[in-house]
Order: structure tokens, then C-alpha cells, then sequence
């Protein structure tokens, strides 16, 4: 189990606090710190079922300065901006061997541990 996390994101202390007190074993991978390859992305959003401009912070400043919210759904191009700026990654990320969910709610965080 990993969570992709930032330290500074409340809903993202949240979930690593609930990982801990469920006594659970992960890796904690700062993503700004350690950014996503793009395979490693797209591989993410795929157990996600997700597409990239479903997990992008579209309200982050980045964002706005790409146009994001005007850019054509293509799904190479977003991955590589959004490996280019993690910032723009929903958070977090927790990616389990049957999955991985966007665990910003205890519902989510929940799912995450029951499909370990």
C-alpha cells in the first residue's frame, strides 16, 4: 500500500492518520517531492478508473495559468502536464493492490483498506 501525500493538505494528514490507526502497513510517497513518471501516472489513474482531468486540481493557480479547464481531453497530454506539475494531482492518492482510490473522506479511505 502507498499514499501519495503532501503534509501541508489537511484531508491527506486525514487519511495517513487513519492508515496509521488502522495499523496498516505503506510506503508514504511525498509525490511533490517525488513526482509520478508518466507510466506510473497513467498506470494510477487506470486502477483509479479515472482519467487524468478527473484528479486535477483544477483551482490550484498552475492550473489556471495552463487553461486547464479549456484543454481538449487528451489523455497523453494531460498526463504529461500533470506530471510536469504535481501540484496539480488530487491528493491523496492511496494505491492498494486491488486498486487505488482518491482518499479525501473516511468512505474513501475505508474502501482503500478493504480492497488491499
Amino acid at each position: 500500500m502507498e499514499i501519495w501525500h503532501n503534509p501541508r493538505c489537511s484531508k491527506s494528514r486525514a487519511a495517513k492518520a487513519a492508515l496509521d490507526e488502522a495499523g496498516v502497513e505503506y510506503t508514504e510517497r511525498r509525490y511533490l517531492d517525488e513526482p509520478p513518471a508518466a507510466r506510473e501516472l497513467d498506470a494510477v489513474l487506470t486502477r483509479l478508473g479515472m482519467e487524468p482531468w478527473e484528479v486535477a486540481r483544477l483551482n490550484e493557480p498552475a492550473a489556471k495559468e495552463l487553461g486547464l479547464k479549456d484543454l481538449e481531453h487528451d489523455r497523453t497530454r494531460w498526463i504529461e502536464i500533470l506530471v510536469a506539475n504535481p501540484v496539480l494531482i488530487q491528493r491523496p492518492i492511496v494505491v492498494t493492490g486491488g486498486g487505488a482510490v482518491v482518499a479525501r473522506d473516511a468512505e474513501s479511505v475505508r474502501r482503500a483498506l478493504d480492497s488491499q
